[in-house]
């Protein structure tokens, strides 16, 4: 097939690229080349389809599906459909699942109610305030422009794996390795639901190469490992003798430890989140999603950081994980407390 990727320079892009010419197609890229080096083999057009006149690359140009793996503002998205719309009988999309209202309940399925989007909307890429919301539009530019049957949304959980651009799970690599005495939050036994960015790069290929239109949630049909599973993968994988100290997510929170932004992948255990690692794959597992298991994504994500791999986080996101300092003032803190506390 003819295949035009958007971006396809890091992570998932990069991954979807890597496999589409592994498969024998033949790969055109256009991006800014602003953000990483085109992988070999591609044709690569330069654009920026902000403008309309950024976007007059693709003019004249043919392909059998467009695949777009990191839109994240609807009028750019739009932009591109209607450019590509008389070209390209197949649109994918690959969005998110925090399209979603609400994570109070397990299961979550396509039918779910979504947070509003308007297809021609603008705004700023690293307004991640308002991701849930422009990712939404962005589907609504893609569904309203192709069609349902002429269009894949693939709306996908958090996504780890080599070359990775949010750095959740190399940072707990990293950490980890260094040794010591590591915080880890919460029950070891506290579910989490996670997608190799290679699962995700075959699933997308797969519903493209059938031409398959429809929306699907890209991940494990449930939680494929655990908090305390993460922890001894990475222990593991980086031969470390880091040893984790469990807290109590309450004391956490008094000490103003931040879930996710400062203990990546951790989300507190209530009741506005029971459903938040719990989300239903039934749809993405029938149409034929394979996951592999989480220890492989650790280990070849190790491998990665190990031979000089770096997360390269978009401009403007602030970078993840606890300071040292603020690390030793907590641990001290919960040695510290009344015996029985926590």
């Amino acid at each position: 097939m003819k295949l035009l990727i958007i971006g396809g320079t890091s992570f998932v892009g990069r991954a979807i690229v890597g496999d589409a010419l592994g498969r024998g197609h033949e790969v055109t890229t256009f991006n800014r080349g602003l953000t990483g080096k085109d992988v070999d083999g591609v044709e690569a057009l330069r654009g920026d389809r902000s403008t309309d006149e950024g976007i007059r690359p693709l003019a004249g140009r043919g392909f059998d599906a467009v695949i777009d793996p990191g839109g994240l503002i609807p009028a750019h998205v739009l932009r591109t459909a209607r450019a590509t719309a008389g070209s390209a009988p197949f649109y994918a999309f690959v969005s998110t699942t925090a399209v979603y209202r609400t994570w109070d309940t397990a299961s979550t399925d396509e039918s779910a109610a979504t947070w509003p989007g308007a297809a021609d909307q603008d705004g700023d890429p690293a307004d991640l305030e308002n991701l849930r919301v422009h990712k939404r539009g962005c589907e609504l530019a893609v569904e309203q422009t192709y069609g349902l049957g002429a269009c894949l949304v693939a709306r996908a959980g958090s996504i780890v794996g080599p070359y990775d651009n949010l750095g959740q799970l190399p940072w707990w690599l990293t950490r980890i390795a260094e040794g010591g005495r590591v915080i880890a939050p919460g029950a070891p036994a506290r579910g989490l639901q996670l997608i190799d960015v290679r699962d995700l790069s075959a699933f997308v290929l797969d519903q493209v190469e059938a031409q398959a239109g429809g929306i699907h949630n890209v991940v494990p049909d449930g939680p494929n490992t655990t908090m305390g599973r993460l922890v001894d993968d990475c222990v593991r994988a980086t031969v470390s003798e880091a040893t984790p100290v469990w807290m109590d997510e309450g004391f956490l929170l008094s000490q103003g430890v931040q879930p996710w932004a400062e203990l990546p992948l951790w989300i507190p255990d209530v009741p506005d989140a029971a459903g938040f690692w719990a989300v239903s794959g039934a749809s993405a597992r029938a149409a034929g999603l394979r996951t592999r298991p989480f220890g492989e994504s650790v280990r070849d994500t190790w491998e990665w950081l190990r031979s000089g791999g770096a997360v390269r986080t978009a401009p403007g996101v602030p970078p993840l994980g606890l300071a040292g300092e603020k690390e030793h003032r907590v641990l001290a803190a919960w040695d510290s407390r009344p015996a029985g506390e926590g």
